[in-house]
């Protein structure tokens, strides 16, 4: 199992969205590391739901729940998206505050690549998160 963390706007679609719907599809990524990112996905991944813009906090988990397609809101190009279901909120979010001051997660994406909107974690950097979130998988 691989870990990842997809950012999203809560007032454009929040992880109390994903909650209700039970399944979503991620698309609209238009950065090509990010759409690598998405490639590499496999069912059953699990994903960190980071609340970008507004909040700028984890708030929850998710699980890929299908791999990679390509992404019918792109009109040219060679975009792909994922479908994501939740799996449960965090305990606690985790700021991004926290996260920068943290150090172990000095390497982890989102502290040096904070425009990335999909990216992995490491299975020590995902540990952290979850530790620091009071939750458990």
């Amino acid at each position: 199992m691989n870990y990842w963390l997809v950012k999203s706007e809560p007032d454009v679609y929040s992880f109390e969205q994903l909650c209700t719907e039970g399944r979503a599809r991620w698309d609209g990524v238009r950065n090509y590391q990010a759409r690598n990112n998405l490639r590499a996905m496999k069912t059953g991944d699990v994903c960190l739901f980071y609340h970008s813009n507004i909040g700028l906090e984890i708030v929850g988990l998710a699980r890929v729940a299908r791999e990679f397609y390509p992404d019918p809101t792109a009109e040219s190009g060679d975009w792909s998206a994922v479908d994501l279901e939740p799996l449960k909120p965090l305990n606690r979010p985790v700021s991004l505050v926290e996260i920068k001051a943290h150090p172990a997660l000095q390497q982890f994406g989102l502290v040096r690549n904070g425009r990335l909107s999909v990216m992995p974690a490491t299975f020590d950097e995902f540990s952290t998160l979850l530790s620091l979130g009071g939750t458990q998988l």
